[in-house]
This record gives C-alpha cells, structure tokens and sequence, in this order.
C-alpha cells in the first residue's frame, strides 16, 4: 500500500501544484486512499518532496533530486549557508553566513566535484581553487542548482 500511496503521491505532484498537505491529503483521499495528515507527513519527508516557488509568491512540492553521490546533509549545509559567490577566473570565492565557512567548505570537499581542486575556509569566506575558468562556471551552476532547489 505504502509503495503505490507514494507512486500516486509523484504522480499527483507532477499533475498538479499542491501547495500544502492537506491539499496533497485531499488529492489522495479522491484517489482512493485512506490517509492521515501524520501518514502525508512522513511520505514527504520518505519521498524527500520539498517546496519550489511558482507563479511569484506560489509554491508547490517537488521530488529533490540531488546530484548522485550528494548527501541530503551537505545540501542542507550549503543550502543553510550560502549568502552569495563571485569568480575571478578559476578562483571561486564564496560568502556564507558568519561562521559557516567551514561547514560549507568540507560539504563541498565531500560532494567530490572533480572541477574543484581543494576549498580554505575563514568565518564567512570560502577560496575554492577550480582547474579552470569554465570548470568555474560550472561549479557555480551545480552550487545555483542546489541553493536554489532547481532541477
């Protein structure tokens, strides 16, 4: 039962935008199925939905699909500590929040990046060292992905 209630659950988000898990509930219940506001719950957190913003202030659940070989953990680091990034050329210097430099710094060291050569962390200033420019711009795109929650 658990595995088509999650099948539906995809499938439902994918059809439709549903913004709350009562609205996901209610879905589920004119699909056939017998659910509570606690068993909806622990599907999102099982399936790892998580919310994207649509049409400006709107927002919708989603299947995080997270690079392979990423852990949930290092997402939410970089996710938690991000403030922002700049390049000068294959230097990419990153701005985190005050004291998460070094959390953010080894979640990047642990995603294994083969464009990323090594990360020095102060308090809120990481200096990654990048093979080249375009190995930069890439890094810079997958960091976007994931602090934005793109797919």
């Amino acid at each position: 039962m658990k595995v088509s209630r999650h099948a539906k659950i995809i499938e439902l988000i994918a059809q439709y935008d549903i913004e709350t898990q009562e609205e996901l509930a209610e879905r589920l219940h004119d699909a056939g199925f017998k659910v509570t506001q606690a068993t909806v719950s622990r599907d999102i957190r099982n399936l790892k939905l998580t919310k994207m913003s649509v049409d400006g202030g709107r927002q919708k659940y989603v299947v995080l699909k997270p690079d392979e070989g990423i852990s949930e953990k290092y997402i939410r680091v970089l996710q938690n500590g991000y403030a922002s990034m700049d390049m000068a050329q294959n230097i990419l210097v990153i701005k985190t929040v005050s004291g998460m430099a070094m959390a953010v710094a080894a979640a990047i060291d642990a995603m294994k990046w083969k464009e990323v050569v090594g990360c020095i962390a102060g308090d809120d200033t990481i200096m990654c060292a990048i093979r080249s420019v375009e190995d930069t711009m890439t890094v810079m795109g997958k960091i976007r992905k994931i602090v934005l929650k793109e797919e």
